[in-house]
């Protein structure tokens, strides 16, 4: 059986409230869980109390193989409980295909109008000269 340490959410409409809860991979999010082990209230400020794990049934389940997803590893880490490994995506800041096509089309329309501007001064410098 695949362990998951992640959230569930509860809490009213507009009104998030989630609990994090260890459960088998293939339940639903909201559906069957093991234990819940913490919560989390995104409505609290951010430096309140707004993340509460009970690490020592984290380690537990840790040791029995449960793997937390994303968002629970980010506690987890900020908690001193798991070290979360840093990631670097280079290519998320690059523009998409089609906005690269424009950009290359305007850099060459531009080249194209400095060459000719270029050939311009020299036509009049040699009709002046």
């Amino acid at each position: 059986m695949s362990l998951k340490i992640r959230l569930a959410r509860a809490g009213s409409k507009k009104r998030p409230y989630y609990h994090v809860v260890v459960a088998d991979a293939r339940s639903p999010r909201d559906g069957r869980f093991i234990e819940a082990i913490g919560a989390w209230n995104p409505m609290m400020p951010k430096d309140g109390e707004r993340v509460k794990i009970d690490a020592e049934r984290v380690q537990h389940w840790l040791s029995h193989g449960a793997q937390p997803t994303d968002r629970v590893l980010r506690f987890l880490d900020e908690a001193g409980i798991v070290k979360r490994p840093a990631r670097s995506n280079p290519k998320k800041a690059e523009p998409g295909k089609k906005a690269q096509e424009r950009a290359a089309m305007l850099k060459k329309a531009e080249d194209e109008l400095a060459a000719k501007l270029a050939a311009e001064r020299a036509a009049a410098e040699e009709a002046a000269s």
